[in-house]
């Protein structure tokens, strides 16, 4: 924090679901921890820190749930899609092998009974079974890796695994990948931070090292690549605002810095 309030400008970067959000069985109610969005608007409206969503969503999902203005930077699908600020979005060429792929992933699942579960995704497809009693939720992770691998191995498409699920991807890019193009566009002077909770996170926990602050966000601890541990919603609105006290001190610093006599 004191090198956020020395430095000109900082960046955050923020998982969603899990991070600023509770999981929520219809995803699109999973709206942020009370309190939350309200600090991330004081947090842009102080206009020190460029504010970052990374998210496995799509990059659009976020928008309606997390009514900032202006609208933060988003990378979606877990790094594959970006959105940014002012609304332009970049997306990789998904190759003819992983369209087919993935046609062939979501034949496999209607085939299964399984498509009321599943999302598509720019370049994947996730299949979730939060919610479901654990051995239910085992039986089905077994039976989709069992039709899945064949896929993936004869593809060049990768299974990744979260927390609640897992998903069938073009390999192209990750959240890792995201962080270090925020790293080389603001620079190793500008201080950072990483928070997210999920297994996907540990890819920008590892992009991030020392590079800045990476917290792992979430009740329970597990082994981490992340420098910090805190538990939602108590810690995360703390971290938030002692983020926030940083920055308006960061600027009152350089009011009585530049400030004549009078």
């Amino acid at each position: 924090m004191n090198a956020v309030a020395q430095s000109p400008a900082a960046a955050l970067l923020l998982d969603y679901d899990g991070t600023l959000a509770p999981f929520c069985l219809h995803r699109q109610q999973a709206l942020p921890y009370p309190g939350v969005t309200a600090l991330l608007q004081e947090i842009i409206d102080n206009g020190h820190t460029r504010v970052v969503i990374i998210t496995g969503r799509n990059a659009h999902e976020i928008i309606p749930l997390l009514p900032l203005h202006p609208r933060p930077e988003i990378w979606g699908c877990h790094g594959l899609e970006r959105l940014r600020a002012d609304g332009t979005s970049e997306a990789p060429r998904i190759e003819e092998p992983a369209l087919h792929a993935l046609v062939e992933a979501n034949r496999w699942l209607r085939q299964q009974g399984l498509q009321q579960r599943a999302e598509s995704k720019t370049g994947a497809v996730a299949l979730h079974w939060r919610g479901l009693e654990e051995a239910t939720a085992a039986e089905i992770r077994g039976q989709v890796l069992l039709g899945w691998l064949p896929i993936a191995q004869s593809t060049p498409m990768e299974l990744l695994e979260f927390d609640g699920g897992i998903e069938m991807r073009t390999p192209s890019r990750d959240k890792g990948d995201a962080v270090r193009t925020i790293l080389d566009e603001i620079g190793p002077e500008v201080p950072v931070a990483y928070l997210g909770d999920d297994l996907t996170d540990e890819r920008a926990f590892r992009a991030l090292g020392r590079a800045g602050l990476s917290v792992l966000v979430r009740p329970e601890w597990h082994t981490t690549a992340a420098a910090l541990w805190i538990r939602p919603p108590e810690d995360l609105r703390e971290f938030l605002t002692r983020w926030l006290q940083a920055c308006r001190d960061g600027q009152h610093r350089a009011r009585a810095k530049f400030s004549g006599p009078e």
